[in-house]
């Protein structure tokens, strides 16, 4: 693979505390090969209001200082991920959500893998086992 999707359920691994955070090394390597220019990244747009919220979510509940947070989204600018804008795709992800009764969030990654012919990576177990028989969507947990 030398290129994918990421969603925000692996991008926010990359900043939220390792501690009983499930995939957080899988998820941790995928970011290594990619900052080694072995791996492009690819997105919509919706992946930054996305991490921001799961970081946001991550200091309610004490789990990271509201610096961490702010210091994680600073940093997400450094990480060269090519952003799609989601309004070209959007009825794609509409007919995917459809189709395969998920959000019109997730599918919205979706589309952006079939627009780019990269695979999705995603942490989201259940989205992948529902997906994948039928789209390029990948588990981040059978990626290692």
């Amino acid at each position: 693979m030398t290129a994918c999707v990421v969603d925000a359920s692996v991008a926010a691994k990359w900043f939220l505390p390792t501690a009983n955070e499930p995939l957080s090394a899988e998820a941790a390597a995928l970011l290594a090969r990619h900052a080694a220019g072995r791996l492009q990244f690819f997105a919509p747009d919706l992946l930054w209001p996305e991490v921001g919220n799961v970081l946001w979510k991550a200091v309610r509940q004490r789990r990271m200082t509201s610096k961490s947070a702010l210091d994680a989204i600073r940093s997400l600018e450094t990480l060269r991920i090519a952003v799609h804008p989601s309004l070209p795709v959007l009825q794609d992800a509409f007919e995917i959500a459809r189709a395969f009764d998920r959000t019109v969030y997730d599918s919205l990654y979706v589309a952006v893998a079939l627009v780019t012919g990269s695979p999705l990576v995603t942490a989201d177990e259940r989205l992948a086992s529902a997906l994948a028989v039928h789209l390029p969507v990948r588990w981040l947990g059978a990626l290692l």
